[in-house]
Parts: structure tokens; sequence; C-alpha cells
């Protein structure tokens, strides 16, 4: 949803590096918060006592709280545990999927557009790109979850893995190749609908605000449009969410199917929205943080021209249009 610049003024490589170094940024700052999303999403009904059994107490509870508990129990640093893999993830996932955007949504849209694009056709562009850059990022996915789940483990059994790298290596080595690509169903179904989900939030609420008197494409605006984006991608897609996260840090489930029905089965129906406060929170946040980051990019000409910038005049023209033309990037 970039500014409908002609194909020529924008390279997809300009494009696919600013997209990047911002999901980048907005990846380093929220990390903590997503760590306390994966704990909460693994966490099961019972937690560890000190005697080696079990109490009805959860070890983590609320954002706060869990990370609280692992900056006490694990050390600060451990908030941004798999921070390495994060980052790979954000600049393949982030690039591709924002990069690869526009030309698949000219694509579906034909030469004869004119530049105004249906709604279904922009929600139906992000399903497909998020899924294309996910297929790709799996296994970046992966190791970022895997690492993050690594302080569940009982004291004395030593961590699986030393850090990114030798994660990539151990899991190829013991586990086989394709195994990098683990829970790659519900990740595709995952990104595919929050990428729509956002898209179609975002440029829902961005236009209802810009058509509000005193209101402009400024900070104040990305900002509630961006938690607005989160707020309806986390409440579309935290159950598959879930499910991704525990199939990625527990090997013991079979399939997507298995993994869902052990967790209702066990836990109930609102498991599947563990951790959905934080993960609002993170993923809100991050909206934030990326789209203004790509925007300060885009303003200093770092990667050649406003790739999201639209003007207060072409803005306050669409308001009095049926046709909204959208200029907001998805994110993750």
């Amino acid at each position: 949803m970039a500014d409908l610049h002609s194909k020529s003024d924008i390279s997809f490589a300009e494009v696919f590096l600013c997209s990047a170094f911002a999901a980048c940024f907005a990846e380093f700052c929220t990390i903590p918060l997503d760590t306390a999303k994966v704990r909460l999403q693994l966490q099961r009904k019972t937690a560890p006592s000190g005697d080696g059994g079990t109490t009805g107490v959860p070890k983590y509870r609320g954002l706060l709280g869990t990370m609280v508990t692992i900056a006490k129990e694990e050390g600060l640093s451990s908030l941004w545990k798999g921070v390495t893999a994060g980052l790979h993830r954000q600049f393949i996932y982030g690039g591709l999927r924002i990069g690869l955007y526009e030309p698949v949504k000219f694509l579906l849209a034909g030469s004869d557009s004119g530049g105004v694009i249906p709604l279904y056709q922009k929600i139906l562009a992000a399903l497909i790109t998020g899924a294309l850059a996910i297929i790709v990022a799996n296994p970046t996915d992966l190791v970022k979850v895997r690492l993050q789940a690594e302080g569940k483990l009982p004291p004395g059994v030593p961590k699986r893995y030393a850090g990114a790298l030798d994660a990539y290596r151990t899991i190829m080595k013991q586990e086989g190749l394709a195994a990098l690509w683990t829970g790659l169903g519900p990740n595709i179904a995952r990104n595919a609908i929050v990428n729509a989900a956002e898209l179609a939030s975002y440029d829902e609420v961005k236009q209802t605000i810009l058509r509000i008197p005193g209101f402009r494409d400024g900070v104040l605006t990305h900002i509630l449009a961006g938690l607005g984006a989160g707020f309806f991608a986390v409440s579309i897609g935290s159950p598959i969410d879930v499910v991704k996260s525990r199939m990625m840090g527990d090997s013991s489930y079979k399939s997507t199917v298995d993994c869902f029905i052990k967790t209702t089965k066990t836990e109930g129906i609102f498991a599947l929205y563990k951790g959905f406060f934080p993960n609002f929170g993170r993923l809100g946040s991050w909206n934030v943080i990326m789209f203004l980051t790509l925007e300060q990019v885009s303003e200093e000409n770092i990667c050649r021209g406003s790739i999201l910038r639209l003007s207060a005049t072409r803005w306050s023209s669409l308001a009095s249009k049926e046709e909204a033309i959208t200029t907001s990037l998805p994110v993750d």
C-alpha cells in the first residue's frame, strides 16, 4: 500500500532495503515483548515447583510480570533471546512481503486499473506476499522461537543451542533439513491472515482519521493506525499464532490439527488466546515503530524518494471519493 508511484520510481531493491531496515529496527525494540508472548503461549496450566512437583499457579502472569520473572531468573539479556534469528527473519520476511506487495497488487489489478485498486485485491495481494515471504523465512522463525523457549528447560538441563547459527546447524544435524520448516502450515496461515488484517485495518483506520478535521498524514496518524492494525491482526491471528509457537517450541505435536486439538482439549478454547495482550502490545508497538521508521527513512531519501508518504492534497481529495486509494505497507 505504498504511494502509487510509477513502477520505475522506486526499485524492488530500494523498497526491500528500506522495509528490511525498518522491520529490523522494530524487531530489536520489541523483541522483549515477543519473548514474553512466546513464554505465555508455551505455558501449560501448571508450573514446576521447587521440589520437582507441580503447582496450580502459572509461572508467568501478564506481560510485565513475565518480563520481570524472566529478567530475575535468567538475566535481563534473556529478554533479547532469539534477537539474532529475529533480525534474520525480519530482514528476509519484512523485506520480501513489502517489496513484493506493490508488484503483486498491480499484477492482480491489471493495467486498466487507473491506480484505483479495490480493497479485496489489496487483501489478496497481502495474503499472497505474506505466504511467499514466510515460506522463505520459516527457518529463521523456527530458530527464534526455539531460542526464546530455552528458558523453559528444567534446572540442570543444558541449553540445546549456543546461539542462532548453532541452532541452524544443530537442527539440521539432529532433525534434518526439512525440520527447519516445522510449523510451516500454521505459519503460512498466520502470516497471510495477519498480513491481510493489517492491510485492511491500517488502510481503513488511516483513511478514517484523515477525514477528521485537523488530522494530517503525520506521526499521530501513523501511531493510531498502527495500533489499530495491531489490534485487528492479533484478534484474528492469535489462535494460529499460539498453535505455531507451540509446534515450533515443542516437537511432540504430530501436526497442526493435533496441536489444536490437544491444546483446546487439555486447556480450553481460551488457551488459543494466551498471550493476547502481550501479543497486542508487541505487534501494536511493532507496527508503530516500523511505520515511523520507514516514513523517516523515506523522507530522508535514504531509499530514494518517499515509499509511504501520501501528500495532504491527495488525501483530502481521496476523502471525497467513495474509492479510497491506500498508502500504507503491511507489516508482521
